[in-house]
């Protein structure tokens, strides 16, 4: 089985921004499971792409607007992660998702499981702690990303049962 990748994005500096980082962080102190990788991406760089080009599977976590109300989770998976890390204004960070995909894909390495479990933000602003709304949201986006991890290996269980593999 492959390196399932969780990339959390986002600037703690800056209240809800940090959302992604703050679920990436409370993965990695509940400890990980086999073939799950965590990262505190911050504010991503091209530095992260040999890592994107390695993994099997990736999962990234992060403020997205979305215009719904703050503390909403969502979750997009391949294509659907793909058009909204496109479109501007979603996040702070899209640009640099859509970038290094983009350069995944331009060298044949982007994973084909892929999903952004997004967290709407109530303010990003100077601040160290999340909002009430951003706060009391990072456990259900924690459940969402195991879910996805869980659905993920159920999937490879059945395709190596069915596949022989």
């Amino acid at each position: 089985m492959s390196t399932t990748l969780i990339l959390g994005v986002g600037n703690t500096l800056l209240g809800d921004d940090g959302a992604g980082v703050h679920v990436a962080r409370q993965l990695q102190d509940a400890g990980l499971t086999e073939g799950v990788r965590v990262l505190d991406a911050g504010t991503l760089g091209f530095a992260l792409l040999p890592e994107v080009q390695d993994c099997g599977a990736l999962i990234v976590v992060d403020a997205a607007r979305d215009g719904l109300a703050p503390g909403s989770v969502t979750v997009r998976e391949g294509g659907a992660m793909d058009a909204f890390v496109c479109r501007r204004g979603r996040s702070v960070h899209d640009v640099g998702i859509a970038d290094l995909l983009a350069m995944a894909r331009l060298s044949g390495q982007l994973p084909a499981r892929r999903a952004l479990v997004g967290i709407e933000p109530a303010a990003v602003e100077w601040s160290m702690v999340c909002t009430p709304a951003v706060a009391e949201a990072l456990p259900v986006a924690l459940a969402r990303v195991r879910e996805l991890l869980e659905e993920w290996r159920d999937d490879c269980r059945a395709h190596e049962m069915t596949h022989g593999g």
